[in-house]
């Protein structure tokens, strides 16, 4: 068994960034960053927690921005006391990201001419199973 968690890559646009949120006495740092998927048949929103001073690399980034995050997944098991239920929490922590697109550049030699926006997700689409869950 391999005790080091596994970089996953995910692409997508974003659709929302949250402040950074700081908590407890010793300052522990927590930004949310939404990405949009859409493929055609259902649009996928994936919560990506970006943690401690990865917090600040989400500065520059704007609603629209299409990026590619690695990401590990991380779970945790809650019990508020032997008596009550277990409750399971998975969450996916950013580790880095890359733009690959911007809302308000337009198309470089480098990027493909795509129709509509629902053209680039297909591409990304491609590495996921179709079920919306």
């Amino acid at each position: 068994m391999n005790d080091r968690p596994q970089e996953n890559k995910i692409r997508g646009l974003v659709h929302l960034i949250e402040p950074t949120k700081t908590f407890g006495q010793k300052g522990f740092r927590k930004r949310l960053v939404v990405l949009e998927q859409d493929n055609g048949r259902f649009v996928n929103y994936i919560p990506l927690e970006f943690i401690g001073d990865a917090c600040d690399s989400c500065d520059n980034l704007n609603v629209g921005d299409e990026i590619e995050a690695s990401f590990r997944l991380s779970g945790r098991k809650w019990q508020r006391d032997p008596q009550s239920e277990v409750k399971f929490f998975l969450s996916a922590e950013a580790m880095s990201f890359r733009s690959v697109g911007a809302k308000s550049s337009g198309n470089s030699a480098s990027e493909p001419n795509y129709k509509s926006a629902n053209d680039r997700f297909a591409e990304a689409a491609d590495d996921f199973d179709d079920t919306p869950f």
